[in-house]
């Protein structure tokens, strides 16, 4: 089962959707905007990804937060609660298929995950 999350409007989400669709890979779309993101399902892709590369410090996001909510980042328990509230500041898309998890899409990295 491979499934990708993210949020439609964002660029990198439609590039990496698009690259799916056009290799026939057959997916699940998760935006976790409207569905939201889970705790357990953050704890995984911590635990996997790493909170380094999970968490967008680059984006509009992150900017606008106080230093307190920026400090909050430092630990996975803060973190996991802030991107449940802010779920805008999880790097997208992450795809999780059978044993691989990533952030963000690169064609190359794709074509290696599913062999194309």
């Amino acid at each position: 089962m491979t499934t990708l999350y993210g949020i439609p409007n964002c660029s990198t989400v439609k590039k990496a959707r698009l690259w799916l669709t056009e290799h026939q890979i057959d997916y699940t779309f998760h935006d976790f905007k409207k569905q939201g993101i889970d705790a357990g399902t953050l704890s995984d892709w911590v635990a996997r990804i790493g909170l380094v590369k999970l968490i967008n410090r680059q984006g509009t996001t992150w900017r606008k937060l106080s230093d307190v909510e920026k400090a909050r980042a430092d630990s996975v328990e803060g973190a996991i609660t802030l991107l449940i509230e802010q779920p805008s500041l999880i790097k997208r898309p992450v795809l999780i298929t059978g044993q691989h998890a990533g952030v963000g899409f690169s064609e190359a990295s794709y074509t290696e995950e599913f062999g194309q």
